[in-house]
């Protein structure tokens, strides 16, 4: 038997042959309200049967992250199912179909996706206008980079089949024959067409290897992906938040060039972008990377 009771804020589902209680979606509360799987007896059988399609379709990658990381056991197949359509739904986005072999990779990334290392850097300076930055500027250190190249059609494209490429050497592709853990941002290095306007084809998408593995880099069974050790790189930062397609991040570099103004000292044929969270996240958040000419 179950019962549904509300308070002022959130409304909560009383299961009776557990005796538990935990919010579930509404009008007056979301799924970030949860609690933990330690504050909770989850029982998915019959959560999904009070949460509408219209809830499902709003879980993004971190709520899914969430709940696997809560539970340590191996994910079922429906789970499994579940994960898989939900990337494929944001890969169709960016016209990109997600291959049966990225099951595992995705699966595993999604497990250990609360163990992420942020890229190191050292703050330079930050800029405000009416208590709201600007622009940041920072020096980030040399150190070992896992790279792949694509030159798909569309530039989403390319960083999305890149990703997966990525994905996969972390996940155990690699001659250390293990999962190797990840950092974030994850880079997507760009340069200009000689019109000034559009992106060039190939885009270089890359990530920092943990420190861990900076001493000695594993090699990655793919030929596409190259580890390759880079100086540190001073860069100006700005934030933007949704989508990453050649229209939305060609949109922030006009805006960081007005908000900047004419400068030598950054390069203007080349940029890069910075994702710090999953494709689903829907306002996932990110940076747009002004590149220094001299560090």
């Amino acid at each position: 038997m179950c019962l549904i009771t509300c308070t002022m804020d959130r409304c909560y589902l009383t299961v009776t042959t557990v005796e538990q209680r935990f919010p579930i979606p509404g009008p007056r509360t979301s799924m970030s309200h949860i609690p933990t799987s330690s504050q909770r007896i989850f029982c998915r059988s019959k959560v999904m049967a009070l949460i509408s399609l219209e809830d499902l379709d709003g879980l993004d990658d971190e709520q899914l992250d969430d709940d696997v990381t809560d539970n340590p056991e191996p994910m079922d197949e429906d789970e499994s199912e579940r994960l898989m359509s939900h990337w494929q739904a944001v890969a169709s986005t960016h016209q990109v179909s997600v291959p049966q072999e990225m099951r595992g990779p995705i699966q595993e990334m999604t497990r250990n996706s609360q163990q992420r290392e942020p890229l190191p850097f050292t703050p330079i300076s930050s800029h405000e206008k009416m208590g709201e930055v600007q622009y940041e500027e920072r020096l980030y250190p040399a150190g070992h980079w896992a790279c792949v190249t694509r030159g798909d059609d569309l530039y989403e494209q390319s960083i999305s089949m890149a990703f997966m490429k990525l994905m996969r050497f972390i996940c155990k592709e690699n001659s250390a024959g293990r999962y190797l853990g990840m950092t974030v941002p994850v880079i997507s290095y760009i340069r200009m067409a000689k019109d000034g306007k559009t992106f060039e084809k190939d885009v270089e998408t890359a990530f920092f290897l943990p420190a861990a593995l900076q001493h000695s880099p594993p090699q990655s069974c793919d030929p596409d992906i190259s580890i390759v050790y880079r100086q540190s790189i001073r860069v100006v930062t700005r934030p933007f938040f949704g989508t990453t397609t050649e229209e939305t991040v060609g949109r922030q570099i006009l805006l960081l060039w007005e908000i900047l103004g004419a400068t030598d000292e950054l390069h203007s044929d080349r940029y890069a972008v910075a994702v710090y969270e999953n494709p689903g996240v829907p306002r996932r958040r990110n940076e747009l990377w002004f590149i220094r000419r001299d560090v």
